[in-house]
């Protein structure tokens, strides 16, 4: 696996790793933070994910493309809550987290073609 073609995806992860991390810093400081529970929490998972992805694509590792699915998965999720809120901030993590999605989709589509089906579909 050459690492220089999944250069865009790991960058579009590590950029919405940031934007999901502000959010949630962010959000903290809102006046009804009870209200941006969900966004705080899939802020968080988001971050994490995104982060596991560029890292797990970095090492070439045989498991990127079903974590950059699920990460593709998780970043949807994060970006329809987002959007439910006015904030610039949850309008940008929005944004960033739209482009993680279809970078990793992108990959993990790539990466399956080539990869065979098996791949992913190991019992442990």
């Amino acid at each position: 696996m050459d690492r220089q073609q999944f250069q865009s995806c790991i960058e579009a992860c590590n950029d919405c790793a940031d934007a999901c991390d502000f959010c949630a810093a962010s959000c903290l400081q809102e006046q009804d933070v009870k209200a941006m529970a969900r966004c705080i929490a899939l802020d968080i998972d988001c971050a994490q994910m995104c982060r596991l992805a560029a890292g797990a694509m970095a090492r070439g590792s045989e498991v990127a493309d079903a974590i950059c699915n699920t990460c593709a998965h998780l970043c949807e999720l994060c970006a329809d809550e987002c959007a439910k809120h006015p904030m610039q901030h949850c309008r940008d993590c929005a944004d960033a987290c739209r482009r993680c999605a279809a970078e990793c989709r992108r990959m993990s589509g790539a990466q399956a073609s080539g990869t065979g089906a098996g791949a992913g579909s190991h019992a442990h």
